[in-house]
């Protein structure tokens, strides 16, 4: 009975200790409690947890290039050109809900290469494909079908990329039966085109002032590449105030 006594007692002065606790000491394990746990992995870790076959490189620049556009940004494409046609090499994330809505095959321009793509380019008819980062503007139907523009934010890396007509499309020659058939997807003339069951839905997923990040590592490109996109992208971010 005695212990029963001195355990209400002690639950007793907890409580009150809890009542009338001073309040800055309340007022730090209120933000104690709501602070994110340590270790909280940052953007390019958490896109490696959903895409473990990505180069880590590619998701960290992809991070970088985000943050310096948009650290709001809901969605975001990261297409890893370092890996070759025949794999999975486009990731769609919804950045809000923390969550890989697509890991797709996509095609290179065929100037970009055979199976592989090591050579890119901003230059009309160049049909190569294009590094960095780009923002998506509205889908449309076109002469692939069902498409979405890019707008190129890289100055001459990107940037003539609505100019030469890159967009987002499917394509029959983005498919398992094409690589078993010729060893490599098709190619486009630097289009990233998607296998046309996922067109609709992938493309609606990051339309309208979405990004999409292409990654290959190449030097010259990796030199220049986050001082310019940086640059460019707090100008676009003035134009639109």
């Amino acid at each position: 009975m005695a212990f029963r006594l001195k355990a209400s007692a002690l639950l007793l002065s907890v409580s009150l200790f809890s009542v009338t606790l001073p309040l800055p000491a309340a007022d730090f394990f209120a933000q104690l409690a709501t602070a994110p746990a340590l270790g909280t992995p940052s953007l390019h870790r958490r896109l490696g947890q959903l895409a473990p076959g990505a180069s880590p490189q590619a998701l960290r620049m992809a991070a970088e290039a985000l943050a310096c556009a948009d650290p709001n940004a809901r969605r975001l494409a990261l297409i890893d050109f370092s890996r070759p046609s025949t794999k999975p090499r486009l990731w769609v994330f919804d950045l809000e809900h923390h969550r890989l809505l697509f890991k797709e095959l996509v095609s290179h321009g065929q100037g970009s290469g055979d199976a592989r793509a090591t050579a890119f380019s901003n230059v009309p008819d160049s049909h190569q494909s294009s590094l960095g980062l780009f923002r998506t503007m509205n889908s449309y139907y076109g002469r692939n079908g069902y498409s979405l523009r890019l707008d190129g934010l890289e100055p001459d890396v990107n940037d003539h990329a609505f100019e030469r007509a890159i967009v987002i499309h499917g394509a029959d020659y983005v498919s398992e039966a094409f690589i078993d058939k010729t060893g490599r997807l098709g190619r486009s003339h630097g289009c990233p085109a998607v296998r046309t069951a996922v067109t609709y839905p992938l493309i609606d997923s990051i339309k309208d002032e979405q990004y999409v990040f292409a990654y290959y590592p190449d030097e010259e490109w990796l030199a220049s590449s986050a001082e310019r996109r940086c640059d460019a992208a707090a100008g676009q971010q003035l134009a639109q105030r």
